[in-house]
């Protein structure tokens, strides 16, 4: 199969009703976002995308995305490679009513002046949000993954504190 780039932007209403099917790559340089959160440049993004109109007319985007990831460990500060895997479903829509309306399979997104979807734009925010929050190595492949600090134990008999509105429940009562 041959590898061919994803459109920069998809007028969804228009590849919906065609039953647009796409299959190929974002170059990872154009994620510029992406490669400042990373500890260097992200590999290519292989991403497949179907748009069509579901049983209710529901104009929809559903695909993946998948990329390697090269980010610092927090604990150890060296580098690592992760893979970085979304799937997401989106519905374009005009108002928030729409929004309102839109059942809670898709997400919606907002077309811009000429009706248009940014799709590099869109997955780029996907797989930032699907980043680790602190980038670690497994604790297996860590230097200091075993040497994890603990300051101190908590005391079991601190556990059970009193209820700090039992006060307000005897109130209630009388």
């Amino acid at each position: 199969m041959q590898t061919v780039k994803i459109p920069v932007s998809i007028d969804p209403f228009r590849a919906a009703s065609s039953s647009l099917r796409y299959n190929g790559i974002v170059p990872g340089k154009l994620n510029k976002r992406l490669n400042e959160l990373c500890a260097g440049d992200c590999s290519d993004v292989v991403v497949s995308l179907e748009c069509g109109v579901d049983l209710q007319g529901i104009v929809y985007l559903r695909g993946k995305a998948v990329t390697e990831l090269t980010l610092l460990c927090q604990r150890c500060m060296t580098q690592y490679t992760t893979e970085v895997t979304v799937e997401f479903c989106f519905s374009p829509c005009k108002n928030e009513t729409e929004i309102d309306e839109l059942p809670d399979a898709y997400d919606p997104i907002e077309c811009n002046d000429i009706g248009e979807v940014r799709l590099h734009q869109l997955i780029e925010d996907e797989l930032i949000v699907a980043m680790p929050i602190i980038p670690v190595h497994e604790d297996s492949d860590c230097s200091l993954g075993s040497k994890d600090i603990v300051v101190g134990e908590i005391d079991p008999a601190h556990e059970e504190r009193p209820n700090p509105f039992a006060v307000l429940q005897k109130l209630k009562s009388k």
